[in-house]
């Protein structure tokens, strides 16, 4: 089987098509950033579209909350060093049937 970019082929990137509306490569694009960092005024503009504006405020508002519950996690490890923890296999067989639920209505 051949690989090749076809996927890559069909799929424009607007990153690729910053500056003069040139395609630039990684070599192209290094380029370009020292010919903007040594001109004073650029003429050229970005505009970002709302999903872009929308995947920011995400990820500074993920980036801002706990991933996880210390407190939670550190209570479990303590309970499993103590042999103590117990796990509910219902609810595990639960969550996995969710979960397959979930795939398959993808």
């Amino acid at each position: 089987m051949k690989i090749n970019d076809s996927i890559k082929n069909k799929v424009e990137l607007g990153a690729d098509k910053v500056g003069n509306g040139k395609n630039l490569g990684a070599s192209g694009l290094a380029a370009n950033k020292t010919e903007t960092t040594s001109t004073t005024k650029s003429s050229e503009s970005v505009t970002l579209s709302p999903m872009s504006v929308q995947l920011q405020s995400i990820t500074s508002e993920v980036s801002a909350s706990e991933v996880f519950d210390a407190e939670k996690v550190n209570a479990i490890k303590s309970a499993i060093e103590s042999g103590q923890f117990k796990v509910n296999s219902e609810k595990v067989a639960d969550g996995l049937i969710d979960t397959v639920k979930d795939l398959l209505k993808k």
